[in-house]
């Protein structure tokens, strides 16, 4: 494929990435169609699938962008951390979470409702950007439990990552389960600062 028609297919890959970030973040994962995607980015409908193996792939596109914003929404939370105990990190690191989801509510419902599967074909890059988010959290975690191993480590950091999610997911839905909004922080902190003892 010569220069040009490399450097067009990736501009029209960025067209439609943005595009359906776009409709994600307005109306939601179910707002995401074809048809639509392709006349807002101004090219033929068959298109997309000269660029994305199928809409799902367009999704998991959108999702890694949204996976690395969150990832630095982690990482700026611990830009004036030093020195704070490893549970103060987690608590601020689950802080950004919080934040990046109550304000890009669906691109981050995004993640987790789109149909896939831990053995299905994940891409690398998709898995790695998760591997970031976690990274950030092992430092700590790892502080708090030296005897750990590897896998054990791993686990614990999947453990904690999935307790802040589920919490974060019911306050966020209002479910009967959660609690308001300014008590999930709070929550959050309780439950950090239990495993820190």
């Amino acid at each position: 494929m010569s220069s040009k028609a490399e450097q067009r297919k990736a501009e029209l890959r960025d067209r439609l990435v943005d595009v359906t970030g776009r409709r994600i973040a307005s109306d939601g994962l179910s707002s995401v169609k074809a048809r639509d995607v392709a006349a807002e980015a101004g090219c033929a409908l068959g298109a997309i699938y000269n660029v994305f193996d199928d809409l799902n792939a367009l999704i998991l596109a959108v999702n890694g962008r949204t996976f690395r914003k969150i990832g630095e929404a982690v990482a700026a939370s611990l830009s004036d951390s030093a020195g704070r105990m490893p549970v103060e990190r987690l608590i601020l690191m689950s802080n950004a979470y919080l934040g990046f989801a109550a304000e890009n509510t669906h691109l981050w419902r995004a993640l987790f409702d789109i149909d896939m599967s831990n053995d299905g074909a994940v891409p690398d890059w998709y898995r790695d950007e998760l591997q970031t988010l976690f990274g950030h959290i092992a430092g700590p975690v790892a502080e708090l439990f030296p005897d750990l191993g590897p896998k054990e480590l791993d686990l614990m950091v999947r453990a904690l990552f999935s307790a802040v999610h589920g919490i974060v997911l019911l306050g966020l839905q209002n479910r009967i389960s959660g609690v308001s909004r300014h008590n999930i922080e709070a929550m959050i902190a309780q439950v950090l600062c239990r495993i820190g003892n």
